[in-house]
């Protein structure tokens, strides 16, 4: 997605947010292990599947090389099925099986940017394309369906009729259709399915497959409309000035769940938190009548959980509505039936829900949770009526994304020492799918498994962290330098273990590989992150509203510089996007407690952002002055400590012209600062050897620095 401040009280939370040359150190024996074979496990994503055919797919990206592999039940026995070579920075997203699992459909390339050019850091002369491509399981030979060319990052949005025979994707603010059957003509190619005014996105089939519902953003408001095929008309659904969003098709096709949040107000002012109230509707559809069945309260903790709200609402059987909402401060499962009345609460405790997919019968909710784990993931079932959550998985392992295949409930998961791959759940723990895919030269046996860390800021705030110490075996004449990593988002948490993004899962690889080159390394879940509650998550003085997480980052330094094996001369920082800001803001602000940094992608000045900043807000002025107080380039004549900036140009969450206002400032100020710049490669690098690249910069920069 691009980087923006979010609407109303979220404006201040997250932003979504060369070639390589062998280092001389790599044959030495001294060093346990590389940062290519840390960085080379396959990373699994976009796990689904179909109970239908008792088959499960998802996509490995080994060494930036992606494709479908899939796994059959009882057994799970993997097998590859598409076959792409080399690292060309193509990602695969919106990976759908059809019921009869003989098919997978997908997008294949990056959404666009702006100017609505796909990303393409291979520097390959040809036009690079997004597409949306079928594959027959048996043959695996891809059939191309039609162009999307989304806008927006994850916003691909690939739905396959109940009968398997078309797929529908929303792409220049339309629906498109194409045929994935063989059977059809091979010359069928995907065509608008109908055209209406507006941003036309989330469709969902109704059950018979005889008709689509989807959502068309007005701007300050949103339907949701009923296209049903052979029809010239549309019906839209109880039509209001407010914001309807994702529609759900009740089991039977009889009914559809959608939530209804409030219209945009104008003049509303911008620095204190404003809420966002909400409600959930059922339409019915023979009657053409919808009424509301619940809705929340008015206070800040009553918003609508925007970050997992799309993935937790279901329509379950028993005429339940499964629902996320933080109406305790946590971000809780609740149901509700049909009729109204209270809602049940599923998963009570100060806890956090995430990952949410419903039983093969839909009776049940199968979910991630950090319930008696506040650091790691785990699996949980609870009824969709309420009862006590029962355990799936435990103990030192992280599990997320699940789904339930033919009896079988499937994941993926990682541990600190070993990388995510997928799994199938058993009564005894968790047995690997592909594990022949794994490296022979993985070093798990040589990573170390990190120590949780409480810290206390200066104004009391608890703060949670990994500490990576370098292996005893390793012997040192004086006390270690030591790092600080901070992750982006900021919406994100980092785990005692291989993370669920790659591009964390990656950081968490490159602090591991720091770990083993001597560095002690403190991970920081600073507020702003998710899994601690909404008031950790949404600080009122945070972000631009007076950057208080970066008091969490001064704990963290002033944690390491008391603990005796780290030199408190030599403590730098590293971390990107949010991370890359609050690295800046650690330079900028404490050169004399932070030596170094390397400042992945950062945002350096809030007030940048005024786009995102409506002219109408009537303390529009006092907010652009705080957000750029809040802002490293504020404090940019007490930045003394040498930087490295990275960054690619075609950044779609934060602009390039970040580094490059930041590069001419610490030019003026006579900072040393080194710069890595990849042409066209975008935020979340899309090639593996821009990721090698850029950590062995981070490696040796560090090491110049603090060594």
């Amino acid at each position: 997605m691009r980087i923006r401040l979010l609407p109303a009280s979220w404006w201040a939370g997250a932003f979504l947010l060369v070639l390589y040359r062998a280092p001389s150190w790599a044959q030495n024996p001294a060093h346990p292990f590389s940062l290519e074979q840390v960085m080379s496990s396959p990373f699994p994503a976009n796990l689904v599947g179909s109970d239908h055919a008792g088959r499960i797919a998802w996509v490995f990206s080994a060494k930036g090389e992606r494709n479908v592999w899939i796994a059959d039940a009882p057994n799970f026995d993997a097998r590859q099925v598409t076959h792409y070579a080399g690292d060309d920075g193509m990602p695969i997203a919106s990976l759908k099986l059809t019921p009869d699992g003989r098919t997978v459909v997908y997008a294949r390339g990056s959404e666009a940017n702006s100017a609505g050019e796909i990303a393409d850091p291979s520097s390959n002369v040809e036009k690079p394309l997004q597409q949306v491509w079928a594959v027959d399981v048996d043959k695996g030979q891809p059939r191309l369906l039609g162009d999307m060319g989304c806008d927006e990052e994850g916003c691909e949005d690939i739905q396959i009729s109940p009968n398997g025979e078309f797929a529908v994707w929303a792409a220049k603010k339309q629906l498109w259709i194409a045929p994935i059957s063989a059977k059809h003509k091979s010359d069928a190619k995907a065509k608008a399915l109908i055209f209406v005014r507006g941003n036309n996105a989330q469709p969902r089939w109704s059950p018979d497959g005889k008709k689509i519902a989807f959502v068309s953003d007005r701007g300050d408001h949103s339907f949701v409309v009923i296209y049903e095929f052979g029809s010239n008309t549309l019906r839209y659904v109880s039509p209001s000035a407010d914001r309807d969003l994702y529609p759900r098709w009740s089991p039977d096709g009889t009914q559809i769940a959608f939530v209804r949040l409030v219209g945009k107000q104008m003049k509303q002012p911008l620095i204190p938190q404003s809420p966002l109230p909400w409600a959930i509707w059922v339409y019915d559809v023979a009657g053409d009548s919808a009424r509301e069945i619940w809705k929340s309260g008015p206070d800040l903790d009553d918003s609508l959980p925007l970050i997992t709200e799309d993935a937790s609402f279901r329509f379950a059987a028993r005429n339940r509505i499964v629902f996320s909402s933080e109406q305790d401060g946590f971000n809780h499962l609740y149901s509700v039936s049909t009729s109204g009345g209270n809602a049940a609460l599923l998963t009570p405790g100060k806890f956090e829900t995430e990952d949410v997919a419903l039983s093969a019968d839909r009776t049940a909710v199968i979910f991630s949770s950090n319930q008696d784990d506040i650091d790691r993931r785990h699996l949980w079932r609870v009824s969709v009526e309420g009862g006590t959550p029962q355990s799936l998985t435990h103990g030192e392992t992280i599990e997320w994304t699940p789904l339930e295949v033919a009896g079988k409930v499937v994941c993926l998961g990682s541990t600190a020492t070993s990388p995510a791959m997928p799994y199938v759940v058993t009564s005894s723990g968790r047995e690997m799918i592909a594990k022949g895919a794994l490296p022979a030269d993985f070093p798990a046996s040589q990573l170390v498994t990190p120590k949780p860390v409480i810290l206390k800021a200066s104004d009391g705030w608890e703060i949670h962290a990994q500490l990576f110490e370098p292996k005893p075996e390793r012997p040192s004449s004086r006390p270690s330098p030591a790092l600080i990593f901070i992750h982006g988002g900021s919406i994100r948490q980092m785990m005692l273990g291989f993370h669920y993004m790659d591009y964390y899962h990656n950081a968490y690889a490159m602090n591991q590989y720091l770990a083993s080159r001597g560095y002690v390394v403190l991970s920081v879940n600073y507020r702003t992150g998710i899994m601690y509650g909404r008031h950790f998550r949404e600080p009122k003085d945070g972000g631009p509203r007076g950057g208080a997480e970066y008091k969490d980052i001064v704990a963290a330094g002033k944690y390491l510089q008391s603990l005796p094996n780290v030199d408190t001369k030599r403590v730098g920082l590293w971390g990107g996007s949010y991370g890359g800001y609050l690295t800046a803001m650690g330079l900028a602000h404490d050169s004399d407690m932070f030596a170094a940094g390397v400042d992945f992608h950062g945002v350096h000045d809030w007030s940048d952002f005024k786009e995102e900043f409506p002219a109408d807000a009537p303390d529009r002025d006092d907010a652009l002055k705080l957000a750029f107080q809040s802002s490293p380039n504020f404090a940019i004549s007490t930045w003394r400590s040498p930087v490295l900036l990275i960054q690619g140009d075609d950044d779609r969450n934060v602009d390039f012209s970040q580094t490059v206002d930041l590069l001419q400032r610490l030019r003026a100020q006579k900072v040393h600062v080194e710069e890595l710049v990849f042409p066209d490669e975008v935020h979340g690098f899309l090639m593996w050897k821009s990721w090698i690249r850029a950590y062995v910069a981070t490696e040796e920069f560090l090491g110049r620095e603090l060594r």
